[in-house]
């Protein structure tokens, strides 16, 4: 989906920091939040990894830039929570308050009113799949990904729409995060690796010697000759 996370190849964010000897928590809150998104899982809140990352990309656009990667979490988590029916919004504001939350503080969830099912999954180990028929596209093949997105989730960044690359590997089939997250099923769909040009992707300015290589599932891709 368009929003505020899809941040790959924008501009003003500045450089990315590491931190050095990063511990795993920095506060006590955020393994909390790890354990909590543990039990939501099994609560049946979301049952797939897609689901989860569409639960974090619909918060607040203010809290994705401002709450750091568990708040993030948490705010997705209240989502996939309360779309669920496991708590309400009220009851969570209540007990915040209780624990000393200011009542103007920016709630970061925005739970949806009309959610997507949730559909049966089957538990694997990998989300690998097979049984999708042969490939579209080759090694070689030069193609043109595509501009037209649905809205929901998508593993096309905004960056890479509409910009022709070059196919250099194949990587099998795998379940379609774009159904996936959705309730639709798992959908397999062939995935395979594209180089991008830096220039291609972000202009002369760019790096002459930059290339980049995206996993992107078949859905995404056209022939470069074809239209979007």
């Amino acid at each position: 989906m368009d929003g505020i996370h899809d941040l790959g190849g924008k501009h003003g964010f500045g450089t990315v920091e590491v931190e050095a000897d990063e511990p795993v928590f920095h506060d006590r809150w955020e393994a909390a939040v790890f354990a909590i998104s543990r039990a939501g899982s099994v609560a049946g809140a979301w049952n797939n990894s897609d689901r989860f990352r569409h639960g974090i990309e619909r918060i607040d656009p203010v809290a994705y830039l401002s709450h750091g990667y568990y708040g993030r979490w948490l705010g997705g988590i209240e989502n996939l929570m309360v779309e669920a029916g496991l708590i309400t919004q009220t009851e969570i504001s209540e007990r915040a308050l209780e624990l000393g939350a200011s009542a103007s503080a920016l709630i970061a969830a925005r739970p949806s009113n009309n959610p997507d099912p949730l559909a049966p999954v089957e538990s694997r180990q990998t989300a690998r799949r097979t049984g999708t028929g042969v490939p579209r596209y080759a090694v070689g093949d030069a193609i043109i990904t595509s501009t037209q997105v649905k809205p929901g989730h998508t593993r096309l960044p905004a960056y890479a729409r509409g910009k022709r690359g070059t196919v250099v590997a194949l990587l099998g089939s795998w379940v379609y995060p774009d159904t996936n997250a959705h309730g639709q099923g798992e959908q397999p769909q062939h995935l395979y690796t594209v180089a991008f040009d830096g220039q291609t992707l972000w202009g002369e300015d760019a790096d002459p010697m930059v290339e980049v290589r995206l996993d992107l599932f078949e859905p995404y891709l056209r022939f470069s000759q074809q239209e979007t």
